[in-house]
């Protein structure tokens, strides 16, 4: 077992002969006159799944290769290899150019504003070496299942248990001069099983993740709270079709802000494949709804102090009372739009949604009063370009603020931008593992599609 000191030596020696591979290959690209940026990410890890209490799959990674996209004037050629020899940099640089002497010139082509690139990135903590070995991750999948099929007897059957840790090392630089680079770290232990009564089956799953393992729930943590969903979803009703209101649990919540975050990208609008477009400085969500992104948050999963593009990301205000503040943009998407990259190639870097109700989920069932919870949405009925919605969904039947059962088999149907519109409450059962860290949320109504 390699002591984390041990990982962390190693781990640094890799970051510095990526860091060379990357200066190498943009000084390459710089002497055949184009301008480039060239990143590599290496991750290596250890996977251990069981099932049954027995040892599904041991899988050890260590993946990683080395991307460059070369600009000669505004024709754009890519390439990559995994193998970072000089040589194959050589052959993989010469490949880009080649590609980018064919390629159509694109006025938008090229690397981000200079201005804009992170030049001093901040160090956010994202590396916490632990002492993981095969035995150690088996013994962790095993608790975990365990506690799960031990919890209550209507457990049946196991989907399984796994340990996951990984680390990594990312590298980027451009022609700018631009050279950064991080370690980070990621553990998670998760847990799905199957409950039965009279031949009806029910399934559902339960995880932790961190980037530090210290931080991890423990395995009966996530075995009991994952054997709890499930017996908790057994015998299901059907609902009859109504319209009332719906509380998506905040681990589904996160769905309904992440379908806000694809309509206001720049790719999404420059198509004008958006039900948000031209809205910028409108109001979208109800007034006292609140966005901010901190992408600098120490040890957060979603943070990173540039994006894929080298931009350095920064603090945003996304939504500030009810009114949309910002675009997502990349430098290309920017550049068609006519407006600066705003650090989001790759994705958002910790949405923070600001509550406006205390006491968690209990409040908001009590504010509620009668309704659905839904807990689980299924299927890929969600149209940005015209907002319509329309999901499978399973959950609870709510009267008088109290859960009364589960139900199963029923759609849930509405519009996006009513749907913003129209929420209710954030209460503050804040999910902490999504990009996205929202609270349950409460919507005026919606369609239900039953018997």
């Amino acid at each position: 077992m390699k002591a984390p000191e041990n990982q962390t030596a190693l781990l640094k020696a890799q970051e510095q002969g990526l860091r060379h591979a990357v200066s190498f290959a943009v000084e390459l690209a710089q002497k055949a006159g184009a301008s480039a940026e060239v990143a590599v990410t290496k991750v290596s890890g250890l996977s251990v799944s069981t099932r049954l209490q027995d040892i599904e799959n041991v899988e050890f990674t260590n993946d990683g290769a080395l991307g460059i996209s070369v600009y000669l004037g505004q024709q754009k050629g890519n390439a990559s290899t995994s193998d970072l020899s000089e040589n194959a940099i050589k052959n993989t640089v010469e490949a880009a150019l080649s590609i980018a002497k064919y390629t159509s010139p694109d006025d938008c082509t090229g690397l981000a504003d200079e201005q804009l690139m992170a030049f001093d990135a901040p160090d956010l903590a994202l590396y916490h070496p632990a002492n993981i070995d095969v035995e150690k991750a088996t013994e962790l999948a095993l608790r975990t299942e365990k506690s799960a099929l031990e919890a209550d007897k209507r457990i049946v059957n196991s989907n399984g248990a796994s340990f996951n840790s990984h680390t990594g090392v990312k590298v980027y630089g451009n022609t700018y001069g631009m050279l950064q680079s991080y370690l980070s770290s990621r553990y998670s232990l998760s847990c799905s099983v199957i409950g039965g009564v009279e031949g009806a089956l029910e399934n559902d799953y339960e995880y932790t993740i961190s980037r530090e393992f210290d931080r991890l729930q423990s395995p009966t943590w996530v075995g009991e709270t994952c054997a709890r969903k499930v017996v908790s979803r057994l015998n299901p009703q059907k609902l009859n079709t109504c319209e009332v209101p719906v509380i998506f649990l905040n681990d589904v919540a996160t769905s309904i802000i992440s379908h806000l975050a694809a309509s206001i990208s720049g790719g999404s609008l420059y198509r004008k494949s958006s039900f948000l477009l031209d809205r910028l400085g409108t109001s979208v969500l109800p007034e006292w709804f609140n966005i901010s992104e901190r992408p600098h948050l120490l040890r957060a999963l979603a943070s990173t102090p540039f994006d894929s593009e080298g931009v350095r990301t920064q603090n945003r205000e996304i939504v500030e009372n009810g009114i949309l503040q910002t675009y997502l943009l990349t430098s290309y998407s920017g550049k068609k739009l006519g407006m600066p990259s705003t650090g989001h190639a790759g994705g958002i870097h910790n949405w923070l949604i600001q509550p406006n109700l205390t006491g968690g989920l209990t409040a908001l069932l009590r504010k509620m009063d009668r309704g659905l919870l839904v807990t689980d949405v299924m299927g890929q009925g969600v149209n940005l370009v015209t907002g319509d919605y329309s999901r499978g969904a399973s959950g609870f039947w709510v009267e008088n603020g109290e859960i009364q059962y589960p139900v199963a088999e029923i759609t849930i149907a509405g519009q996006l931008q009513d749907m913003l519109k129209n929420i209710v409450a954030v209460s503050d059962d804040i999910e902490h593992r999504s990009n996205i860290q929202t609270g349950s949320i409460l919507l005026e109504k919606l369609k239900i599609s039953g018997n």
